[in-house]
């Protein structure tokens, strides 16, 4: 069992990072693998090409900045957490290039994202984190991802490097949030009842 996190910060060992490790640490202590990809400044946005949708391919034909090895990870895991820093009241730009290439190749077509569990955090200096917070969830439920929470919304403070460790509420929201999603793979993964079957779903455009 495995769950993928992906760091949507341009920043090595940042807040965001350190967020993350927390969870590591209740992930691993759950016996759940834990693996992060931060694929850093240098991501490509989606160029709405479709070549990955019209073949089927799951991979994005843009493979010089480690997307295609997020998608795959992402497809071979049980779990997915979504972090980012708040850029102005949003997900950072290069987390919103990696999600968008994430979702047309791996889950607008044959989902492959579907049923696996699903959590969300953000750091941010002082306002934004509810916006960015549901941002990452609503792109887990376009993705019909089981979504697992902590017991407040998934967001801590802190701007310096480092300062997100004296959000005591926040780092334990984090650390909640992985022994949630740990239980739910395992819980999951023990399940005897069949998964719901899916599908393509009907894609009408407004204009017609």
């Amino acid at each position: 069992m495995k769950i993928v996190a992906i760091n949507g910060s341009p920043r090595k060992n940042g807040n965001t990072a350190l967020l993350l490790d927390a969870v590591r640490q209740e992930v691993e202590a759950a016996g759940v693998e834990f693996a992060v990809f931060q694929p850093g400044p240098n991501v490509h946005p989606c160029m709405a090409c479709y070549h990955c949708l019209d073949t089927g391919s799951l991979r994005c034909v843009r493979d010089d900045d480690g997307v295609n090895d997020i998608i795959a990870a992402c497809i071979g895991a049980d779990g997915i957490l979504l972090a980012s820093p708040v850029y102005h009241a949003g997900i950072a730009g290069g987390m919103k290039c990696v999600i968008d290439r994430l979702m047309l190749a791996a889950a607008c077509g044959e989902n492959q994202l579907h049923h696996k569990v699903g959590g969300a955090l953000c750091t941010l200096r002082r306002s934004g984190g509810t916006e960015t917070y549901h941002q990452l969830l609503a792109a887990m439920d376009c993705m019909e991802m089981v979504v697992v929470t902590s017991d407040y919304w998934g967001a801590a403070h802190g701007a310096d490097p480092g300062e997100v460790l004296r959000d005591a509420e926040g780092m334990e929201v984090a650390r909640k949030l992985g022994r949630n999603m740990a239980w739910m793979v395992k819980v999951l993964a023990e399940s005897k009842v069949p998964v719901p079957e899916t599908g393509h779903r009907p894609m009408t455009n407004f204009v017609r």
